[in-house]
């Protein structure tokens, strides 16, 4: 098993396939991008089919593949069928903005892709325009359609709440994805942008949020237990008592979940990373291409979640954002 000291076993792998993305979303990176991590340091198909083999060998049932932008890497089917392909495969999910789901919903469907969540701030063509820097709301309101007939359901929909930005769309969002049967997640805005300008006092928290959802709608408790679960859900109630959909909130940082992480978290360049907001770092890309066995490999992948610590952090005083930007991470 890849576990921590304090416990808590990896079940869940996130992987960045790349750190490229096609929007330029303001609380994310600045307008021309960031410097891209050349693309020979970037994990092959094959040496991320292995890395989550191996993963898998040691207890991961979830992977979810993320960027930057997952679908701007060209060979993504290809990595999701080689990970389909294994003996025993975890379930296999997605995080996208949805700019390309048109025509890749189904392809990523037919490799063994079971889930999909689509990032989305907001619901106006003209404040969408000012967030990610790009005219291209239709392709992410098509790619959302294309992903539900391709059967890759639930489709969750991620939203970022900013103060003074978007915060006066939230009844709005809830009444538009639960008509359109969608599972819509608010996430409190975490320190993880590439300019550092990421501000507490600023940050729309889960109290507020949860405040707005229930001052407008009957919830009650999801029926199936958290666990390790980011995101707290409820479900909304029609005036019957019948279930219309549910809604989430991920209070990363004033509500965290820490105590039950089960997540680890791999690069597009090959390093492990036992925490969103960790300052260190596990290669592994340098020992898959030197040779290294199985063996060795998962070696380094133990040593690096046994070094996690019990929580992020950012409530301490000396907490530092971590050196890479979410994009570079990974979601």
């Amino acid at each position: 098993m890849l576990v921590d000291a304090f416990g808590r076993v990896a079940t869940d792998l996130r992987v960045s396939v790349t750190d490229r993305c096609n929007l330029r979303c303001t609380y994310c990176m600045p307008p021309e991008g960031l410097d891209w991590i050349p693309g020979d340091e970037l994990l092959s198909a094959a040496e991320l089919v292995r890395v989550v083999r191996l993963a898998v060998d040691q207890g991961v049932q979830e992977v979810r593949f993320t960027g930057g932008e997952p679908l701007v890497r060209p060979d993504l089917e290809e990595i999701i069928a080689g990970v389909a392909a294994l003996p025993d495969p975890p379930s296999l999910s997605l995080t996208t903005n949805g700019i390309g789901l048109t025509t890749r919903a189904q392809p990523l469907k037919d490799a063994g892709l079971t889930r999909i969540n689509v990032s989305l701030d907001t619901l106006i063509a003209e404040r969408f325009r000012t967030l990610t820097r790009r005219d291209r709301i239709t392709d992410v309101f098509a790619g959302i359609a294309a992903a539900q007939q391709a059967g890759l359901a639930p489709v969750k929909i991620n939203t970022v709440l900013m103060r003074g930005i978007n915060d006066d769309e939230v009844l709005s969002l809830v009444e538009w994805a639960l008509q359109g049967g969608l599972a819509l997640r608010f996430i409190e805005q975490m320190p993880l942008d590439a300019h550092k300008a990421w501000s507490r006092t600023e940050m729309v928290v889960a109290e507020e949020i949860l405040a707005q959802l229930e001052a407008a709608y009957t919830l009650q408790p999801s029926g199936s237990p958290r666990g390790s679960e980011p995101a707290e859900t409820w479900d909304v109630l029609a005036a019957d008592g019948s279930v219309r959909g549910t809604v989430g909130v991920i209070g990363s940082v004033t509500r965290p979940f820490c105590s039950s992480c089960d997540r680890v978290r791999l690069t597009s360049d090959g390093q492990l990373r036992n925490c969103l907001f960790s300052q260190g770092e596990t290669d592994l890309r340098g020992p898959l291409r030197s040779g290294a066995t199985d063996e060795e490999v998962v070696a380094f992948m133990q040593q690096c979640l046994a070094a996690k610590r019990a929580g992020h952090g950012i409530d301490d005083p000396t907490f530092l954002q971590p050196p890479r930007p979410m994009s570079a991470i990974g979601g």
